[in-house]
């Protein structure tokens, strides 16, 4: 029997959100999450993709090793189990790969070692990464483990772009420079853009915009990216749901020594109480929106906040132009990317010098698949292109690994 199937994990610190593919379809089996982790209230939210019906269960979860043992508890359920002879590897999300990785990699002691390693650069994220590979190699050693890295499609940077102006020889102590994240997402949409232009990835340019709560940008110059917005951690860039995006660094001088506050606390203000949130008190667009459009108490609140959101998203595209000096496509992913019409419209208003334009009605379409929203003949495209992070993974892991060739 050919093994095919490939677990994909996305460890976080209090959560593992899982998908079990078929390579030799791509389609999927199993989807799932657990949540809360360590209380007393976990859930675990289970749909096997035969009946669609998902199976929830509440209940405290101690920790990841227990999580993962639901999991697998929850797949044999359905003929699935990790167990299974099909099962061809696992396949990990890891956030941080540093400089070391640029491809999925498959995990062993020194992997493992450099992972923990960057924690440094990466506190939040690489810490729970490494507990879901260790809890998922004890329940299965014999299986291979592939880590693909968030950072690994931006390591194709020059290093003009990736190094910030500070002195080399601190830079290099600390390992300071512009990493990217969302790599995975930013791969999988500048191929999947080329494909809908009927072109190969390596004869297309194109500006990546990916829009969730955490956003990103990316300059994709024939299939490698030469640009991307996030740097060292997911702080800077675009603005993002909690997050400031990019800012004088003064700030942080000025809110230490003129607002007292400790590096934990502007920490905490940038990353959670800033973007859309701290302008406007809301993180969600769909709500932002609603209050824009229905002309709530406080729109304008509102609209101040959606329009840094748009000026921000225009500068990058503007700039990626400019990196990139000439553009096939322009496309939209992610949560906001995909779903919200006004959010396409606005960045790419005022923009027609630069070949860009949206058509209102194909804007206006809902739909889960790939699609072009510009007007027939337009000079740049621009796409709305659903993104597949599991699918990327999946699809990069049983290349590593499903011919033996781990």
């Amino acid at each position: 029997m050919t093994a095919t199937r490939v677990l994909v994990l996305n460890s976080g610190s209090s959560s593992v959100k899982y998908q079990l593919l078929d390579m030799s379809d791509s389609s999927r089996l199993a989807v799932g999450l657990v949540e809360r982790i360590g209380e007393e209230t976990s859930r675990l939210k289970h749909t096997p993709l035969a009946t669609g019906e998902t199976r929830e269960t509440t209940g405290p979860i101690a920790d990841h090793d227990a999580a993962l043992k639901a999991v697998a508890e929850e797949l044999a359920k359905d003929g699935l189990g990790l167990d299974s002879p099909e099962l061809a590897a696992i396949g990990h999300r890891v956030v941080h790969g540093g400089k070391t990785f640029t491809q999925p990699t498959v995990i062993d002691d020194a992997v493992l070692a450099e992972i923990e390693r960057l924690i440094p650069v990466a506190p939040l994220h690489n810490p729970a990464n490494l507990t879901g590979i260790r809890t998922a190699q004890a329940l299965r050693p014999d299986l291979p483990q592939v880590a693909v890295f968030d950072t690994a499609f931006h390591t194709t940077m020059p290093e003009a772009a990736a190094r910030y102006a500070i002195d080399v020889k601190t830079a290099d102590e600390y390992r300071i420079r512009r990493y990217g994240f969302h790599g995975t997402s930013h791969a999988y949409v500048s191929r999947a853009t080329a494909e809908l232009l009927g072109k190969a990835p390596e004869d297309v340019n194109v500006i990546v915009l990916h829009l969730g709560n955490g956003a990103s940008a990316s300059a994709v110059e024939k299939g490698r990216c030469v640009d991307t917005s996030m740097g060292l951690t997911p702080l800077e860039g675009l603005v993002m749901g909690t997050r400031s995006g990019d800012m004088d660094p003064a700030v942080i001088f000025h809110l230490m020594r003129v607002g007292g506050m400790s590096t934990d606390e502007i920490d905490t203000l940038l990353n959670k109480r800033s973007g859309l949130i701290g302008l406007c008190g809301d993180n969600d667009m769909r709500e932002i929106r609603r209050r824009i459009d229905e002309g709530a108490e406080d729109a304008a609140q509102a609209q101040l906040a959606f329009d840094i959101y748009i000026h921000r998203l225009k500068k990058y595209i503007g700039a990626y132009y400019a990196v990139l000096g000439t553009v096939d496509a322009v496309a939209f992913t992610a949560g906001v990317g995909e779903n919200a019409a006004p959010v396409r419209e606005a960045a790419i208003a005022g923009l027609e010098a630069l070949g860009l334009a949206v058509d209102d009605e194909l804007n206006a379409v809902r739909s889960g698949e790939p699609r072009l929203i510009s007007p027939e003949g337009a000079r740049v495209a621009v796409a709305v292109v659903p993104t597949d992070e599991e699918l990327e993974i999946a699809d990069q892991t049983y290349a590593l690994v499903g011919n033996g060739n781990a």
